[in-house]
């Protein structure tokens, strides 16, 4: 391996782990507001909202395991996969911030 070829890899290594440690922290950000959420629904009793909560944490740690298996995905369908995951990452943060608003919690810009 030449040193251009190394240079390339190491820059592409750099930005693939770039791009998980964004997702992974827009993930606990998710978690962290299900859990806010989770423990005001609990206190209510709102059961259609806990069920809510639980199949919006099965999809965001889904979206976790998709993160960890782009490591091996094929060099061909990288670009397909990280768009993918934008956006269902896209759609568990507007299905949470529709929960918040369910129980006038603040939604935060992000």
């Amino acid at each position: 391996m030449n040193s251009t070829t190394k240079h390339a890899a190491t820059a592409s290594s750099a930005r693939e782990k770039a791009y998980q440690d964004m997702v992974n922290a827009q993930l606990r950000e998710a978690k962290a507001r299900l859990d806010e959420i989770d423990a005001i629904a609990r206190q209510k009793e709102a059961q259609a909202e806990i069920t809510a909560i639980t199949s919006l944490n099965a999809a965001r740690q889904q979206i976790e395991t998709r993160i960890k298996d782009l490591k091996t995905t094929h060099e061909s369908n990288v670009l397909r996969a990280k768009a993918e995951i934008q956006d269902d990452v896209a759609k568990l943060k507007t299905s949470i911030a529709e929960l918040a608003a369910k129980f006038k919690i603040g939604v935060t810009k992000k």
